[in-house]
Protein backbone atom coordinates (compact mmCIF):
# COMPACT_ATOMS: atom_id res chain seq x y z
CA UNK A 1 0.00 0.00 0.00
CA UNK A 2 2.44 2.69 1.16
CA UNK A 3 6.08 2.96 2.04
CA UNK A 4 7.42 3.10 5.59
CA UNK A 5 8.47 6.73 5.84
CA UNK A 6 10.19 6.47 9.24
CA UNK A 7 13.69 5.98 7.74
CA UNK A 8 13.25 9.22 5.76
CA UNK A 9 13.30 11.11 9.07
CA UNK A 10 16.85 9.95 9.81
CA UNK A 11 17.63 13.02 7.71
CA UNK A 12 15.41 15.72 6.23
CA UNK A 13 12.81 14.39 3.80
CA UNK A 14 12.26 16.42 0.61
CA UNK A 15 8.80 17.52 1.79
CA UNK A 16 10.00 18.79 5.20
CA UNK A 17 10.60 22.44 4.35
CA UNK A 18 10.63 23.62 8.00
CA UNK A 19 7.61 25.88 7.60
CA UNK A 20 3.99 25.56 6.41
CA UNK A 21 3.29 25.17 2.73
CA UNK A 22 2.47 28.62 1.24
CA UNK A 23 -0.78 27.22 -0.18
CA UNK A 24 -1.94 26.24 3.33
CA UNK A 25 -0.81 29.57 4.80
CA UNK A 26 -3.01 31.27 2.20
CA UNK A 27 -5.97 29.10 3.29
CA UNK A 28 -5.39 30.06 6.91
CA UNK A 29 -4.92 33.74 6.01
CA UNK A 30 -8.23 33.64 4.12
CA UNK A 31 -10.00 32.47 7.29
CA UNK A 32 -10.94 29.07 5.86
CA UNK A 33 -9.83 26.98 8.83
CA UNK A 34 -12.60 25.91 11.19
CA UNK A 35 -12.52 24.93 14.88
CA UNK A 36 -10.74 21.60 15.34
CA UNK A 37 -8.00 21.09 12.72
CA UNK A 38 -6.42 17.76 11.80
CA UNK A 39 -3.04 17.79 10.07
CA UNK A 40 -3.14 14.31 8.53
CA UNK A 41 0.17 12.77 7.55
CA UNK A 42 1.62 15.71 9.47
CA UNK A 43 5.30 14.82 9.29
CA UNK A 44 7.04 17.20 11.68
CA UNK A 45 3.82 19.12 12.25
CA UNK A 46 4.15 22.51 10.58
CA UNK A 47 0.49 22.75 9.52
CA UNK A 48 -0.88 21.79 12.94
CA UNK A 49 1.51 24.29 14.51
CA UNK A 50 0.35 26.95 12.03
CA UNK A 51 -3.27 26.31 13.06
CA UNK A 52 -2.38 26.47 16.77
CA UNK A 53 -0.60 29.82 16.33
CA UNK A 54 -3.86 31.12 14.86
CA UNK A 55 -5.81 29.94 17.90
CA UNK A 56 -7.32 26.71 16.59
CA UNK A 57 -7.34 23.41 18.42
CA UNK A 58 -4.95 21.34 16.34
CA UNK A 59 -4.00 17.68 16.18
CA UNK A 60 -1.39 16.09 13.96
CA UNK A 61 -1.14 12.42 13.08
CA UNK A 62 1.49 10.49 11.19
CA UNK A 63 2.47 6.83 10.88
CA UNK A 64 6.13 7.74 11.48
CA UNK A 65 7.16 7.74 15.16
CA UNK A 66 10.32 9.70 14.25
CA UNK A 67 8.27 12.44 12.55
CA UNK A 68 5.88 12.63 15.52
CA UNK A 69 8.80 12.88 17.97
CA UNK A 70 10.12 15.88 16.00
CA UNK A 71 6.64 17.45 15.89
CA UNK A 72 6.23 17.07 19.66
CA UNK A 73 9.62 18.71 20.17
CA UNK A 74 8.68 21.62 17.88
CA UNK A 75 5.40 22.16 19.77
CA UNK A 76 7.29 22.16 23.07
CA UNK A 77 9.99 24.52 21.75
CA UNK A 78 7.33 26.93 20.46
CA UNK A 79 5.08 26.63 23.51
CA UNK A 80 2.10 25.52 21.44
CA UNK A 81 -0.62 23.16 22.72
CA UNK A 82 -0.77 20.74 19.80
CA UNK A 83 -1.50 17.04 20.24
CA UNK A 84 0.61 14.79 18.01
CA UNK A 85 -0.15 11.09 17.65
CA UNK A 86 1.30 8.11 15.84
CA UNK A 87 -1.84 6.94 14.02
CA UNK A 88 -3.08 5.35 10.82
CA UNK A 89 -4.77 7.70 8.36
CA UNK A 90 -6.73 4.72 7.06
CA UNK A 91 -8.31 4.22 10.50
CA UNK A 92 -9.17 7.68 11.86
CA UNK A 93 -11.89 6.12 14.02
CA UNK A 94 -9.09 4.88 16.29
CA UNK A 95 -8.13 8.50 17.01
CA UNK A 96 -11.51 8.97 18.67
CA UNK A 97 -12.11 12.57 17.60
CA UNK A 98 -14.02 14.42 14.94
CA UNK A 99 -12.71 17.38 13.01
CA UNK A 100 -13.97 20.52 11.28
CA UNK A 101 -10.94 20.95 9.00
CA UNK A 102 -8.46 18.43 7.63
CA UNK A 103 -5.19 19.52 6.01
CA UNK A 104 -3.47 16.95 3.79
CA UNK A 105 -0.10 17.88 2.34
CA UNK A 106 1.22 15.02 0.27
CA UNK A 107 -0.63 12.06 1.78
CA UNK A 108 -3.40 11.35 -0.75
CA UNK A 109 -0.89 10.89 -3.56
CA UNK A 110 1.00 8.06 -1.82
CA UNK A 111 -1.99 5.69 -1.81
CA UNK A 112 -2.79 3.06 -4.42
CA UNK A 113 -6.41 2.77 -5.57
CA UNK A 114 -7.55 0.40 -2.81
CA UNK A 115 -5.89 2.40 -0.04
CA UNK A 116 -7.20 5.63 -1.54
CA UNK A 117 -10.80 4.36 -1.21
CA UNK A 118 -10.12 3.33 2.40
CA UNK A 119 -8.58 6.73 3.06
CA UNK A 120 -11.64 8.59 1.77
CA UNK A 121 -13.91 6.41 3.94
CA UNK A 122 -11.65 7.06 6.94
CA UNK A 123 -11.81 10.82 6.32
CA UNK A 124 -15.60 10.65 6.06
CA UNK A 125 -15.76 8.93 9.45
CA UNK A 126 -13.76 11.69 11.16
CA UNK A 127 -14.70 14.91 9.35
CA UNK A 128 -17.90 16.48 10.63
CA UNK A 129 -20.70 17.13 8.11
CA UNK A 130 -19.99 20.56 6.66
CA UNK A 131 -16.31 20.17 7.49
CA UNK A 132 -13.69 20.86 4.86
CA UNK A 133 -10.77 18.80 3.59
CA UNK A 134 -7.92 20.71 1.95
CA UNK A 135 -5.51 18.58 -0.07
CA UNK A 136 -2.21 19.51 -1.69
CA UNK A 137 -0.94 16.71 -3.95
CA UNK A 138 1.36 16.08 -6.92
CA UNK A 139 -0.28 17.10 -10.18
CA UNK A 140 -0.45 14.92 -13.26
CA UNK A 141 1.34 17.84 -14.96
CA UNK A 142 4.59 16.68 -13.26
CA UNK A 143 6.58 14.56 -15.72
CA UNK A 144 6.96 10.86 -14.85
CA UNK A 145 9.97 9.91 -12.78
CA UNK A 146 11.10 10.58 -9.24
CA UNK A 147 8.49 11.08 -6.55
CA UNK A 148 5.01 9.88 -5.72
CA UNK A 149 2.07 9.04 -7.91
CA UNK A 150 0.78 11.90 -10.03
CA UNK A 151 -2.90 12.76 -9.54
CA UNK A 152 -5.38 14.14 -12.07
CA UNK A 153 -8.35 16.37 -11.30
CA UNK A 154 -10.60 13.55 -12.52
CA UNK A 155 -9.07 11.17 -9.94
CA UNK A 156 -9.77 13.66 -7.16
CA UNK A 157 -13.36 14.12 -8.32
CA UNK A 158 -13.86 10.35 -8.63
CA UNK A 159 -12.42 9.65 -5.16
CA UNK A 160 -14.71 12.25 -3.57
CA UNK A 161 -17.87 11.62 -5.60
CA UNK A 162 -20.03 10.09 -2.87
CA UNK A 163 -20.85 12.15 0.23
CA UNK A 164 -18.57 15.04 -0.68
CA UNK A 165 -18.73 18.29 -2.64
CA UNK A 166 -15.58 19.20 -4.55
CA UNK A 167 -15.60 22.99 -4.26
CA UNK A 168 -12.40 23.63 -6.17
CA UNK A 169 -9.25 22.08 -7.61
CA UNK A 170 -6.70 24.75 -8.43
CA UNK A 171 -3.11 24.65 -9.69
CA UNK A 172 -0.64 25.23 -6.86
CA UNK A 173 2.98 24.70 -5.93
CA UNK A 174 4.20 22.11 -3.44
CA UNK A 175 7.37 23.51 -1.88
CA UNK A 176 10.19 20.97 -1.49
CA UNK A 177 13.80 21.03 -0.37
CA UNK A 178 15.42 19.99 -3.66
CA UNK A 179 14.27 22.76 -6.00
CA UNK A 180 13.43 26.40 -5.34
CA UNK A 181 10.66 26.23 -7.94
CA UNK A 182 8.69 23.57 -6.06
CA UNK A 183 6.54 20.92 -7.70
CA UNK A 184 3.35 21.42 -9.70
CA UNK A 185 0.43 20.42 -7.52
CA UNK A 186 -3.32 20.53 -7.15
CA UNK A 187 -4.89 22.31 -4.20
CA UNK A 188 -8.35 20.89 -3.59
CA UNK A 189 -11.10 22.17 -1.29
CA UNK A 190 -13.60 19.39 -0.62
CA UNK A 191 -16.55 19.64 1.76
CA UNK A 192 -18.12 16.74 3.64
CA UNK A 193 -21.86 16.56 2.95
Amino acid sequence: MTTDFDPMYDGTPPWDIGRPQPAFEAIADAGKLQSVVLDIGCGTGEHALMAAVRGYEAIGIDASPKAIARAIQKASDRGLPVEFLVADALDLGAVGKSFDTVLDCGLFHVFDDDARARYVRSLASALKPGGVYFMLCFSDKVPPGFGPRRVSQAEVRDAFSDGWTVRSIEPAVLAVTFTPDGIQAWLSEIARV
